[in-house]
């Protein structure tokens, strides 16, 4: 087996590992995407293991720290630490397919008594062509539609509770930042929308990662005085039919919350394997 780290020479053979892997390669595809392959201070390290000239595991650390995994075959803690030390940063969490951030996590000396948040979730999966649309959206009695400016405050505040209420995070000058900067930026790529009625935002949703084929849902947020009232299928629906039109064909998200999974089962979601996360900050 060989290690080394990723550069523009390998994007083609890296994409194809990840879509083959695609449910649980989100953050890893995205991240490729967005930054390339050209290790830096301020972008992600990818490092690869290969077998017979094959990519056989990946791993990538950005400058935050977080380190994403997708080994299903590789041996991920000679992987994890190679790119660790090549990236020369400290991890801050680990995130990838259950089984795979365990390993990790050993072979690094990390904690779980250390983490501020630690779970392995569900992963679920839709085919958006399966999409069952609530009959309030589809008849017009809950609305849905992009952010307006004049409701950012409020929307950031509502991604603040989620960072609270879903990953554990204090409520911290770092955290509010960290949460409107997340928040704005999908605002700002077209991945946010707002079940609304009476003209007032209801529920939030949006996409933690988008790709030309698959979409990944993350932040959905409902007030806790408006829960129980199907606000939240409206926004996620509204959310998967803007990726159906945009050409998505699938979309995956990740919980361990039993309330949530009843509203995505509702919509035609269905468990497909499990994700972990682990955050050390």
């Amino acid at each position: 087996m060989q290690i080394r780290p990723l550069d523009s020479r390998d994007a083609l053979q890296l994409e194809a590992f990840l879509r083959a892997r695609r449910e649980s390669s989100m953050f890893l595809r995205a991240n490729a995407k967005r930054g390339g392959l050209h290790p830096a201070a301020c972008t992600d390290v990818f490092v690869a293991a290969f077998e017979a000239g094959e990519i056989t595991g990946v791993a990538a650390q950005g400058a935050s720290g977080m380190l994403l995994i997708q080994a299903p075959v590789a041996a991920v803690a000679d992987l994890t630490r190679a790119c660790v030390s090549i990236s020369q940063r400290p991890v801050t969490g680990l995130a990838g397919p259950a089984p795979q951030v365990e390993q990790a996590r050993l072979a690094l000396a990390l904690r779980t008594e250390d983490a501020s948040y630690h779970r392995d979730e569900w992963l679920y999966g839709l085919d958006l062509c399966d999409l069952r649309v609530p009959s309030a959206l589809s008849s017009g009695l809950v609305g849905a539609r992009a952010p307006l400016p004049g409701e950012r405050d409020t929307l950031c505040a509502w991604r603040l509770a989620y960072d609270l209420e879903s990953l554990g995070s204090s409520d911290s000058e770092q955290t509010r930042q960290r949460s409107a900067h997340f928040l704005d930026q999908q605002i700002a790529d077209g991945n946010a929308w707002v079940a609304v009625e009476s003209g007032a935002p209801v529920s939030l949703s949006a996409f933690n990662a988008a790709l030309p084929d698959i979409v990944q849902l993350g932040g959905i947020y409902t007030p806790p005085e408006l829960r129980g009232r199907g606000f939240a299928k409206v926004a996620v629906a509204a959310a998967l039919l803007a990726a159906r039109d945009r050409g998505a064909e699938r979309a995956v998200l990740f919980t361990s919350n039993p309330s949530a999974v009843r509203t995505y089962e509702a919509l035609g979601f269905r468990r497909t394997g499990s994700y972990a996360i682990a955050l050390y900050r």
